[in-house]
């Protein structure tokens, strides 16, 4: 397999497929493309992912790109690896929560991009205070409804963390504190988790 993704510093959208590899522990090729650039998109293009976009994966005749649409493969060709819950409910909830986070959050999105290199504390606007309540909301009530017995939001570690693992690295890079949102400890202590996890740590080392 072949991953194509970019900047660790800056690609959110990277981090999450290249995540989910790492846990599976499938071998894989990481091929780095440079973002923030004129020839971005046209390296991107002549690399064969077909809408100039990133992350993109290639396993022989397969070729897939979006994060998404890239992590539903990987479970399908991983099923053994618990990439989502097994139970009906909470499988449901783990992909309604990914897909929340793959299509929402576009105040939060545009105010504190991914920078891993980043510490400030930033002034938020009213509609990035919502984002940020609605994910404190959201994954208090998945750590309380499914998360017993592990770190992570379904307990063991699925695709749900992956998604929000660039979140977790949003809120520390900006001086999010997550108590003036709503949160009582529950997800800030399972912001920790997703920010301790060996994956991280060698992505935020790469980057």
């Amino acid at each position: 397999m072949e991953l194509l993704i970019g900047d660790k510093r800056y690609s959110s959208w990277s981090m999450r497929p290249w995540l989910v590899l790492k846990r599976v522990g499938a071998p894989f090729t990481e091929t780095l493309i440079r973002l923030r650039r004129p020839e971005t998109r046209s390296e991107i293009l002549a690399a064969g992912s077909p809408n100039g976009q990133l992350p993109f994966l290639r396993d022989e005749a397969i070729a897939i790109g979006d994060s998404l649409a890239i992590c539903e493969y990987l479970a399908e060709r991983f099923p053994d690896a618990g990439l989502w819950p097994r139970d009906l409910a909470a499988r449901t909830a783990a992909r309604f929560a990914a897909a929340e986070m793959h299509a929402g959050f576009h105040s939060l999105r545009g105010e504190c991009p991914m920078d891993l290199k980043l510490q400030e504390t930033a002034t938020l606007s009213e509609a990035t205070h919502a984002d940020i309540r609605r994910i404190v909301q959201l994954l208090g009530d998945l750590r309380e409804r499914f998360g017993a017995g592990g770190d992570f939001l379904f307990g063991d570690w699925t695709i749900a963390d992956a998604f929000y693992t660039p979140v977790a690295s949003r809120f520390r890079s900006y001086g999010v504190k997550l108590s003036d949102f709503g949160d009582r400890g529950v997800v800030g202590t399972y912001v920790e988790a997703l920010l301790e996890t060996p994956e991280f740590k060698a992505w935020q080392t790469e980057a």
